[in-house]
């Protein structure tokens, strides 16, 4: 009985995985013919399933951007590229939408070393970082033991010299997987409406910080009663707005 609900769920499975690679075909097609909105019904139907890729959010950000869709395909290309960080064609295309946004800010010059541990925390997920830690961890518990139980000289220092390279190894490891916690723990969101104004206080009568326009990227650092809130632009500056003004990813 226990192996008939195994076949069963599997043949489920394999249903539903058959069922939403015709559907994305399907939608591809749509795409190919020019017909643009029918394929982003058809693609939208597909993310409803809860499924997610890369390539669906690209083919989505291409949709919009053929309809000139500024918020929409820089959002999906966003998605993507975060599904897919090393991926040039996202990038690229994302570069072209993000040339049809008004807004224009000048990034706070990175510093050399944050840009190192940036680059270098990114290069594997949380996961992987944990295991890295965990083997290194694993290493030095080892050559330690080597060590204490080596009676010669010569292997006694091959096996101190290993445990100190291990256990930096593991500092490092640590480092970077508690940035990568802080890079993907930050949040960011693509503001919709055509022009909002950024306000200085999370409350309508406060004055204008700055006004955004469309596509243009922005970092939430704080939300305030669940309809506010404050984001921070590249250039450093801050502001509150609606919460409805944005679409995070």
């Amino acid at each position: 009985m226990k192996n008939k609900i195994i076949i069963y769920f599997w043949l489920i499975g394999i249903l539903g995985f058959s069922q939403s690679n015709l559907q994305f075909e399907k939608a591809n097609s749509l795409y190919n013919k020019g017909k643009y909105e029918a394929a982003i019904t058809a693609y939208e139907n597909i993310l409803e399933n809860n499924l997610h890729s890369s390539a669906l959010y690209f083919n989505l950000a291409n949709c919009y951007y053929k309809l000139n869709k500024t918020a929409p395909s820089i959002y999906y290309y966003e998605k993507a590229l975060k599904l897919a960080p090393n991926d040039k064609e996202i990038q690229n295309n994302l570069s072209f939408a993000q040339q049809m946004t008004v807004d224009e800010f000048d990034a706070i010059p990175e510093l050399s070393t944050s840009k190192f541990f940036n680059k270098s925390a990114n290069m594997f997920s949380v996961n992987i970082w944990a295991v890295i830690c965990i083997l290194f961890m694993c290493l030095f518990v080892g050559f330690f033991i080597a060590y204490y139980l080596s009676k010669n000289t010569k292997p006694k220092r091959f096996f101190f010299v290993m445990g100190v390279i291990s256990i930096l190894a593991l500092v490092s490891s640590f480092i970077l997987l508690n940035k990568k916690i802080n890079l993907d723990s930050e949040r960011f969101g693509i503001i919709y409406p055509q022009e909002i104004n950024v306000k200085t206080e999370p409350n309508l009568r406060s004055d204008t910080a700055f006004v955004l326009h469309e596509g243009t990227k922005v970092q939430i650092i704080e939300s305030y009663q669940s309809t506010w809130l404050k984001i921070k632009l590249i250039d450093g500056n801050v502001g509150w707005i609606s919460n409805n003004a944005l679409k995070e990813f």
